[in-house]
């Protein structure tokens, strides 16, 4: 582990100014505290707001960024804008990326920053992500694959920092709630925005409310299975009243990144 982190801290600092994607989950939060480790104030991060960016994502990303004491940057994204994002096929988030790295470069090039860094770790060359693509088509670089690093092992550095994320369960883009090819509106992420946030109040900590028009499918761990169930009669009445018809738990339960299974078949 000393070697991947002495690796990771190597390549920042031969990158001598970096821009760092930054959503304030675990791997980006991670990454911009090693890169302010290195370079102190020639690593800035910048985080992207849109209508498909979690509730309360931004103030923890701020306060966050503020802890570590790395610049930060806050900007919006209009990718609800785009036909070939909203059409909502495999390949969404490609054409989202696209319209990030293209404005982080911008921002980049202003502030003089030489590289433009996301925090995707290994886990994700092993997994369906089409936006990576996109980085690979910007020139964008992915330190933590290059030092190494998996998700366990980003986890674990994160813990020994004492980074508030070490600990916090994956919080992808709204977007991923909606089956390939049901088109993405404004309307239809603040449905489910609002069941997430309601269902976080409620106590759940790790699951997703996964959008299918008037049905709503909520999946969560094993051990809240029972939990969903006891509370069944006001989860139903309040996703009711954001306009869900039908409302079911999966008995699969909870699986980051179960809407890409169909691609598998």
């Amino acid at each position: 582990m000393d070697k991947k982190l002495g690796k990771l801290k190597k390549i920042l600092s031969d990158m001598k100014s970096v821009l760092v994607a930054y959503s304030g989950g675990v791997d980006s939060t991670f990454l911009a505290r090693i890169a302010h480790d290195a370079l102190g104030d020639r690593a800035v991060a910048v985080t992207a707001v849109s209508e498909t960016y979690p509730e309360g994502e931004l103030a923890r990303a701020k306060r966050i960024a503020g802890k570590i004491g790395i610049k930060h940057v806050i900007i919006k994204t209009k990718e609800l804008n785009n036909r070939d994002f909203t059409g909502n096929s495999p390949l969404r988030c490609y054409y989202c990326k696209k319209e990030l790295f293209g404005k982080l470069l911008k921002i980049a090039g202003k502030k003089k920053l030489n590289r433009v860094l996301t925090g995707a770790s290994g886990d994700d060359e092993r997994d369906y992500r089409p936006g990576m693509k996109a980085a690979e088509e910007f020139g964008i670089r992915n330190p933590l694959i290059e030092a190494g690093f998996c998700k366990k092992d980003i986890r674990l550095q994160s813990r020994k920092l004492k980074l508030p994320t070490a600990c916090l369960p994956a919080s992808p883009c709204l977007a991923s709630r909606f089956p390939y090819g049901r088109r993405i509106t404004r309307k239809d992420l603040k449905k489910v925005a609002s069941a997430e946030s309601y269902l976080k109040r409620l106590g759940l900590a790790e699951f997703r409310v996964r959008h299918y028009g008037d049905t709503a499918r909520i999946e969560v761990c094993g051990k809240d299975m029972k939990f969903i169930l006891k509370n069944s009669s006001r989860i139903v009445n309040y996703l009711k009243k954001l306009g869900y018809i039908y409302i079911s738990m999966d008995l699969e339960g909870f699986r980051s990144g179960s809407m890409n299974e169909v691609l598998m078949k």
